[in-house]
């Protein structure tokens, strides 16, 4: 079957719209983040309460570690967007 060219077909190429943007209240990850590395830290209080295995009060306790760490490390890069840095991660403000 032989292709047809867009002129064959009378269409024009038509660009869509563009959406618009969300609101920030949608992509701010600051309540996901926290709400992620409390998540952990309650399972990890849990598992150590019902004596769970070992391996998972550990993965409880990395998973709250990192996102402690993860949380620190995102506040330093909006802070440093907020200080125009050009080193800065865009999109954070």
């Amino acid at each position: 079957m032989a292709e047809k060219s867009k002129e064959e077909h009378g269409n024009d190429l038509v660009t869509a719209p563009t959406p618009p943007p969300l609101p920030r209240a949608l992509t701010d990850p600051v309540p996901v983040v926290v709400v992620g590395t409390v998540a952990f830290l309650v399972a990890f209080v849990i598992m150590l309460l019902v004596g769970a295995p070992p391996l998972w009060t550990w993965s409880c306790l990395a998973g709250f570690g990192l996102g402690f760490v993860g949380y620190g490390v995102f506040r330093w890069q909006r802070s440093a967007a907020r200080r125009g840095s050009r080193t800065a991660q865009e999109g954070l403000l």
